[in-house]
């Protein structure tokens, strides 16, 4: 059944994609991720790995290594973005930007979210913030993303999403999706999310809300990817706020 993430977005164009929306959110206020099975088919995947050696299509590339980053490399989309890319980005927005309101208010934080991703991208360009931040990921065998937030800037909005592009297994071993969470005054909690070809994972970026004993604090959240043991892996960014 084709599902939108919340009830109030009953119209958002989010209702194209196949999702359990109160999966959504449930599992982003418990484990601060969500895994989305199937949101891209086999030919679709393999059509936006293809796109990596296109230069055309992308503003820079990183090579992790000479950041300290990791290793394997990366490549930022320019405007304007791939009609699937741009997509993604215009139909989950509205329903993450409720999730993401909520938790603001939560946790005593002011800024709140337009409803359109059109109206909170002015808001970033107003901020000098007019680079596009989708990602193509690229590593091969022994490369690996070090632990890390994607913020680049003033506006950042709290929620992303990464969609795998390779069939694990068959194009690669290892390269497990890892989240971190530190929790105030207790060590950190690791979470591995089992991704296969297509599936996307939804999660915090860089806080979200907790509630303890003494109230709602503020979870610190991390991700990255474990080591590649054989092959290469392609993995879809998809970030909401665009970077200075």
């Amino acid at each position: 059944m084709k599902t939108v993430l919340a009830e109030t977005t009953a119209q958002s164009p989010v209702d194209v994609y196949d999702i359990d929306g109160l999966k959504v959110a449930e599992d982003l206020d418990r484990y601060g991720a969500t895994l989305i099975p199937k949101l891209l088919q086999a030919d679709e995947c393999r059509a936006l790995a293809t796109l990596y050696e296109d230069d055309r299509r992308f503003r820079s590339r990183v090579v992790m290594a000479r950041h300290g980053f990791g290793s394997g490399e990366y490549k930022y989309f320019s405007y304007p973005l791939p009609a699937s890319i741009q997509q993604l980005r215009t139909a989950f927005y509205p329903a993450l930007a409720e999730i993401a309101n909520r938790w603001n208010q939560t946790m005593g934080i002011d800024v709140r979210y337009p409803s359109t991703h059109a109206e909170y991208l002015r808001r970033c360009h107003v901020a000098g913030q007019l680079r596009p931040t989708p990602l193509l990921l690229r590593y091969g065998a022994g490369d690996y993303n070090c632990l890390h937030q994607d913020l680049y800037g003033e506006h950042v909005f709290p929620l992303q999403m990464a969609i795998l592009l390779s069939q694990p297994g068959k194009d690669f071993t290892g390269g497990e999706f890892v989240l971190t969470e530190q929790r105030p005054r207790m060590q950190s909690r690791a979470e591995v999310v089992p991704l296969q070809q297509g599936d996307a994972v939804i999660f915090a970026v860089h806080h979200r809300p907790v509630e303890g004993a003494r109230g709602v604090y503020r979870v610190m959240m991390r991700h990255g990817v474990s080591r590649i043991r054989t092959g290469q892996r392609h993995t879809l960014g998809i970030i909401f706020h665009d970077a200075q």
